[in-house]
């Protein structure tokens, strides 16, 4: 219990006040669900005390001949049964969201005495042989919030599931779906004849597969390694006769090297003394061609003798000619030393004047442009002067037309208003009849505003 349930394993039980805890009679107890193919029940805490502050539950379940616990999943717990009575198929999925490594479809038989284990997630059926019924009870590891999910018979899930999105998830007709859940109105626990039959018949045959499988992968195995010890042991014979062979090639290549060397010694002595006999044959040739030198040296000398008297003589002569032209250079440098004195005095009066000249034209060129400037101050000054004058006599102009207007205007009104006071008009309570009294008004402001 403790390896099953994790964590320290203390089972918690919860006393009552002066009460024992009660045994539980799964028989007794009216099942969870009933029909023709057998009958499930579960018993919790609320039945049995003992299970009271730990998180598990105990079911039982009763499959009559040729009867099926429908393919469910459990999507928190794990499930641990013990068959009790007859025989049975279990049949295990593995989940889509499994490692496909590690995890492998199982389908076992089981008889009394025999446990299995459902891990959690993955699909699975019970299913009884015809000629037995199959009683098997447990416990799950998880019993709050564990609904375990059908998905056959009229509890499926499938049912709850819109049509048209199962026909695409199957890959098959709308029809053929509807035909298919239409044909399931058993729930939980279907009947499924010779459903164990079939399932034990696949499995020996799968167990005989695989055991025809484990016996071609033996045979397979021995046979490669036979393969492999008869390669390993062609190539020892072949490294073994490589050897050999290189051994055989080396002794070759070392009595060919040892003839080589041998006819490479008789070669050396024969060039030696081809070598000894032209030598001495170059000696008595250099001896005759030491003797011929000499001869030739001692001829050479006196030719030699009498080049260097000739050559004196015609240094000394051609000393004699280098003194001369060396002072008729020298009177000529001197010559062109005075002359080149002179012009650069000259040159040196010429620059002096020029600059003199220079300088009163820089001096006569400031002057003009002084004046100039002055000119020029004065043309803006005048210039200045008459445009102020140009402007003010414009806007005496300005001021007089105003003026005259004005004065113009005057007149109009005392014209107006004596035409107005020799009319003859009627006076009455406001003023004279058929006089506009805001004409007045308009002409007495207008007098205000234009008379100082």
């Amino acid at each position: 219990m403790r390896a099953l349930l994790g964590g320290n394993g203390y089972i918690a039980f919860i006393p009552g006040e002066n009460k024992k805890n009660k045994l539980f009679n799964v028989f007794s107890n009216e099942p969870d669900f009933k029909n023709c193919n057998g009958w499930s029940t579960v018993v919790t805490k609320k039945q049995l005390s003992a299970l009271k502050g730990i998180d598990i539950s105990v079911f039982m379940v009763n499959l009559t001949k040729g009867s099926m616990m429908g393919p469910h999943w459990n999507p928190r717990a794990s499930e641990f049964g013990i068959c009790l009575h007859g025989q049975g198929m279990v049949t295990v999925v593995c989940p889509s969201s499994g490692n496909r490594t590690s995890c492998k479809n199982m389908r076992f038989h089981v008889e009394e005495g025999d446990m299995f284990a459902v891990p959690r997630f993955h699909p699975m059926a019970q299913v009884a042989f015809n000629n037995d019924s199959f009683v098997f009870m447990g416990f799950s590891t998880a019993a709050k919030n564990n609904h375990p999910q059908y998905l056959a018979g009229k509890a499926s899930v499938l049912r709850t599931l819109d049509r048209d999105i199962l026909s695409v998830s199957l890959d098959a007709k709308n029809t053929t779906v509807d035909k298919i859940l239409n044909q399931q109105e058993q729930a939980i626990i279907l009947e499924c004849t010779s459903c164990a039959e079939e399932e034990f018949k696949v499995m020996k045959e799968e167990i005989q597969k695989e055991k025809e499988e484990e016996k071609k992968k033996k045979e397979e195995e021995e046979k490669k390694k036979q393969e492999e010890e008869e390669k390993k042991k062609q190539e020892e014979e072949e490294k073994k006769k490589k050897e050999e062979e290189e051994k055989r090639k080396q002794e070759e290549e070392e009595k060919k090297k040892k003839e080589e060397e041998e006819e490479e010694e008789k070669k050396k002595q024969e060039e030696e003394e081809k070598r000894r006999e032209k030598q001495e044959k170059e000696r008595e040739e250099e001896e005759e061609e030491a003797k011929k030198r000499q001869e030739e040296e001692a001829k050479k000398k006196e030719e030699e003798q009498r080049r260097q008297e000739e050559e004196a003589a015609r240094r000394e002569e051609e000393g004699r000619k280098k003194e001369e032209e060396a002072k008729k250079r020298e009177e000529q440098r001197q010559k062109e030393e005075e002359e080149a004195a002179r012009e650069a005095a000259r040159r040196e009066e010429e620059a002096r004047k020029t600059e003199e000249e220079a300088k009163k034209k820089e001096k006569q060129r400031q002057k003009e442009e002084e004046e100039e400037a002055a000119r020029e101050e004065e043309e803006e000054r005048r210039e200045e002067a008459a445009r102020k004058e140009e402007e003010e006599r414009r806007e005496e102009e300005s001021r007089q037309k105003k003026e005259e207007e004005a004065a113009k205007q005057h007149k109009e009104e005392e014209e107006e208003e004596e035409r107005h006071e020799g009319g003859g008009w009627e006076w009455g309570e406001e003023g004279p009849a058929g006089m506009d009294m805001d004409w007045g008004r308009k002409v007495l402001n207008k007098k205000k505003k234009i008379l100082p």
